[in-house]
């Protein structure tokens, strides 16, 4: 009798137990997430596990002019096709993360001691907090030193540098972006591509493959297009190559902007140019409710309010025109 009077107690306890954590799942599966819900109807309550998309956008009127007084008001955000809430909005406020890309094909071998002074100058008017990695390119991409607040170290790398080989510009993108997109999230993120744009190897990522990793690390690709030298022959095998990234594309569809470098006396005040332009562009955030369960891209379309006029033709918008959600 008494092993059965313990026996009997054990399964009391194990049953008791049971029943405890029946109804500990059941209070959790049905009645929490309507008290979390509930807490989420009340405006004071900190909203977490929500998806924050960050869109960089330069203005500009229609003969080019940048229009720099722009305010929050002012802008219009819409997540396939339907108008989001701007809850974040800045001008340079944010850090910037900076991933340049050279190229060190034969092409550019007489430029890279002017590129070293030029991006001494240009990178030196960063703020201490915005980053700077460094890429170089040739027939492989590789990393030469990751993300640093040093930029005159940067700098100083640049001349050092042996070029030759292929111009390999697919790899070098898409290697830049693949880096930002595992690298943790700090600020916005820009791609600076210094290059002639000749192109003699297609690597292996094509345009699509390329623009879909810059819009998924949420990068912006600018291009500083130097004077390589290119006999004509260079330029015409460069034309037959099939696959070649498409530059252009790679710019409109992240935002971006290409900056044409006439000669090499000006390329100190292009560089320059370029990274003001990146310093002084808009901001805008919103709060999505899309989740990457979705498995597909998602479209951007930022504008100006009404009053301004007629998106494409009394200005022109510069940023991405879609977005992953990771």
């Amino acid at each position: 009798m008494l092993r059965l009077e313990v026996s009997l107690t054990a399964m009391s306890t194990f049953w008791r137990n049971t029943l405890h954590l029946f109804f500990l799942i059941v209070f959790v599966v049905f009645f929490l997430p309507v008290h979390i819900l509930a807490q989420n109807q009340d405006e004071r309550v900190i909203r977490v596990d929500v998806n924050l998309v960050l869109v960089d956008a330069t203005v500009k009127t229609k003969a080019g002019q940048i229009m720099a007084d722009l305010k929050k008001d002012d802008f219009e955000l819409r997540e396939d096709g339907v108008t989001q809430k701007v809850e974040v909005f800045s001008r340079d406020q944010l850090p910037l993360n900076v991933a340049l890309v050279l190229d060190l094909s034969d092409s550019i071998g007489p430029f890279l001691g002017p590129l070293r002074d030029a991006a001494a100058t240009a990178l030196a008017s960063l703020k201490p907090e915005d980053e700077v990695a460094l890429f170089t390119f040739s027939t492989e991409a590789e990393l030469r030193v990751p993300f640093t607040n040093d930029k005159a170290e940067v700098a100083r790398q640049i001349s050092g540098f042996r070029v030759g080989g292929a111009t390999n510009i697919n790899d070098g993108i898409f290697v830049a972006a693949k880096y930002l997109l595992n690298a943790p999230p700090k600020g916005r993120r820009v791609i600076i591509l210094i290059s002639d744009d000749v192109g003699t190897d297609a690597g292996g990522q094509g345009t699509r493959d390329i623009v879909t990793e810059s819009i998924a690390a949420d990068a912006v690709l600018y291009n500083l297009k130097i004077p390589g030298y290119n006999p004509p022959a260079t330029l015409f095998a460069a034309s037959m190559i099939p696959g070649l990234v498409n530059i252009h594309r790679v710019t409109d569809q992240t935002g971006g902007e290409i900056f044409d470098v006439q000669d090499v006396a000006h390329l100190d005040a292009a560089f320059r140019a370029l990274i003001e332009r990146i310093k002084t562009r808009y901001t805008l955030g919103y709060y999505t409710t899309a989740t990457g369960a979705e498995g597909k891209p998602h479209k951007l379309d930022v504008r100006l309010a009404s009053s301004f006029g007629k998106k494409g033709h009394d200005y022109v918008v510069l940023a991405k025109n879609g977005f992953y959600v990771h």
